[in-house]
């Protein structure tokens, strides 16, 4: 791969410590959520991971509608990410939630993103290794 951007960030003291990007654009205190045990006192790893995933989906949505003539500028992206035991560890399961234009027929909304799901670097770094379910609303 031939990087075009590299983003850098540094979490001290895990769950219950803070998350620091190196242009210092992000700085937040991170918690564990309460159904973990935590006081929810802060961002979790879940929440900024469905944060990306969201917003990269959403713009390789962007990317297949603009290349077909399809403008789903109004679309919205949910991602829904879950934590959980799996084996010895603990594994992750997404739900895509996309909310397409209404302008935009069921059939093509499909097939765009199905195309988005190929082309988005989260869907591309999680395939065969989570769980994740695209859900069109």
């Amino acid at each position: 791969m031939d990087a075009i951007y590299t983003a850098v960030a540094t979490a001290t003291h895990g769950r219950d410590g803070r998350a620091v990007s190196n242009d210092g654009v992000i700085d937040l205190q991170l918690g564990i959520p309460t159904a973990m045990g935590g006081n929810g006192q802060g961002s979790n790893p879940e929440q900024l991971f469905a944060a990306g995933y969201a917003a990269c989906f959403g713009s390789a949505l962007g990317l297949v509608g603009r290349a077909a003539k399809v403008d789903v500028a109004d679309a919205a992206v949910t991602a829904e990410v879950s934590i959980g035991k799996q084996g010895e560890g603990f594994g992750l399961a997404v739900v895509l939630r996309v909310e397409l234009p209404d302008t935009v027929d069921a059939e093509t909304g499909r097939k765009l993103v199905e195309q988005a799901h190929q082309v988005c670097p989260y869907s591309n770094a999680t395939r065969g290794n989570i769980d994740v379910e695209l859900v069109i609303e």
